[in-house]
C-alpha cells in the first residue's frame, strides 16, 4: 500500500485494504517502520467495556505497530462517534501506540477527530471523495488490483460455486484424481500433486487461467491428500502471490463438494496475507460448510481470530514449506530433476 498522505488517502484505501466498502463500522489501520500495516475492520460496537478496546489494540500490540490510523463508520441512528473513537484512542496510547489520524464518517461526510484547525477540518465535516477517481485507486489499477466490491455481500457472492462444480462430468473427473487403493503409490501421487499445482499456476500467470481443466480437476483431486495441500500453502512467492490469489479463487469455486475444503482454505490463507481478512474470514466460511471440522480451516480460524500480523503468518509458511518439499520429493531442498521447485 502507497503512503497515506491526507484523510481524502485514508478513506479511499480502506476499501482496498480490507476488500470492500464498509458501513457500521470501526477499523484499525497499523502504522509500522512509516508503512501502513494490516487492516482490522469490526461491527461498530455498541456499549463496548474499556477492555473491549484494549483487547482491539493488543493486536497492534502484538504486531508491534509505532502508529494507527482510525475510522469510524458512525450508524445513522447513532450519535457516539465521538466517544468510540475516544476509547479506542486511549486504549492505544496505554500501549504507546500513536494516534496518526481519527476520522469521523456519517451521512456522506466525513471529519478529524485530531484536527483543530476549522478552515481545514469544519466541525461540519466535509463531503467524502469518490473514491474511483483517486490517487489510491489510480495506483492500484495500474497494479492490477481490483476495485473493491459494494459491500460485504457481493464480496461473499464473488467466491460463490460456479455451475460447473455441480456438472455430474466434472465430478467424475475430479474424483478420478482424489482416489487412493492400496495399490497407489502414495509418494508419486503426492509428487504429481506438487507438479500440478506448480503448472497451473504457471497457466494462471500466462493468462490463461483454468482452461486446462484436465489440469485442473488434477490439482483440486489431489489436494485431498493433506502433503500435497501443504506443499501448496507454501509455494507461491512475493513475484506470483496475485497469480495464485487468482487460481485459488477460481479453483474454490469449481471444485465440487466434497472437496472445496482444501482449496477455501488455502485461498483464506492467501487473503490473510494479502491483508483481506474479511474475505479470508468467507473463505474459512466455505471450507467449513464443506467439511465441518476440517483442521486447517479450524486452525486458521483460530490464528486469524487472534490477530496474527500477516507477515508472521507468511514467515510461518515459508518455513515449513522447504520441509514438506522435501516429504514429496526426497531432496532438502525441493529438487524436481533439474529443476528447483
Amino acid at each position: 500500500m502507497t503512503t497515506l498522505t491526507s484523510p481524502h488517502d485514508l478513506i479511499s484505501a480502506i476499501p482496498f485494504l480490507i476488500g470492500y466498502h464498509p458501513v457500521d463500522s470501526l477499523v484499525v489501520v497499523s502504522i509500522k517502520d512509516d508503512c501502513v500495516g494490516m487492516a482490522m475492520r469490526v461491527d461498530y460496537p455498541s456499549d463496548l467495556p474499556a477492555s473491549a478496546y484494549d483487547l482491539l489494540a493488543s493486536h497492534l500490540q502484538r504486531e508491534g505497530s509505532s502508529g494507527a490510523l482510525l475510522v469510524a463508520y458512525v450508524p445513522a441512528t447513532r450519535n457516539d462517534g465521538e466517544a468510540v473513537l475516544s476509547d479506542l484512542a486511549e486504549a492505544l496510547k496505554r500501549i504507546d501506540v500513536a494516534i496518526d489520524e481519527s476520522l469521523l464518517i456519517k451521512g456522506g461526510r466525513y471529519r478529524s477527530m485530531i484536527c483543530t484547525d476549522s478552515l481545514c477540518c469544519p466541525s461540519g465535516g466535509r463531503d467524502l471523495p469518490e473514491i474511483s477517481a483517486s490517487r489510491i485507486a489510480l495506483e492500484h489499477v495500474i497494479a492490477g488490483r481490483t476495485m473493491p466490491f459494494a459491500n460485504i455481500e457481493a464480496l461473499t457472492d464473488s467466491i460463490l460455486p460456479l455451475v460447473i462444480s455441480e456438472d455430474s462430468k466434472w465430478i467424475t473427473r475430479v474424483s478420478k484424481f482424489a482416489k487412493i487403493d492400496k495399490k497407489t503409490d502414495l509418494n508419486a501421487l503426492q509428487r504429481d500433486g506438487a507438479t500440478a499445482v506448480l503448472d497451473l499456476a504457471g497457466e494462471f500467470s500466462a493468462g490463461r487461467g483454468s482452461e486446462d481443466l484436465e489440469l485442473t480437476a488434477r490439482v483440486i483431486g489431489r489436494l485431498c491428500d493433506i502433503q500435497v495441500r501443504d506443499f501448496a500453502l507454501g509455494s507461491h512467492t512475493d513475484e506470483d502471490i496475485d497469480s495464485y490469489f487468482l487460481m485459488w479463487r477460481q479453483l474454490m469455486r469449481m471444485a465440487p463438494v466434497g472437496q472445496v475444503a482444501p482449496v477455501a482454505s488455502l485461498f483464506a490463507a492467501l487473503a490473510y496475507e494479502s491483508g483481506d481478512g474479511a474475505l479470508a474470514h468467507r473463505a474459512l466460511d466455505r471450507a467449513l460448510a464443506d467439511i465441518n471440522g476440517y483442521a486447517l480451516a479450524l486452525l486458521l480460524r483460530r490464528v486469524f481470530t487472534a490477530g496474527w500480523p500477516p507477515q508472521s503468518f507468511a514467515a510461518m509458511r515459508r518455513e515449513l514449506h522447504p520441509k514438506v518439499s522435501a516429504g514429496i520429493f526426497g531432496t532438502e531442498n525441493g529438487f524436481l530433476g533439474n529443476e528447483t521447485i
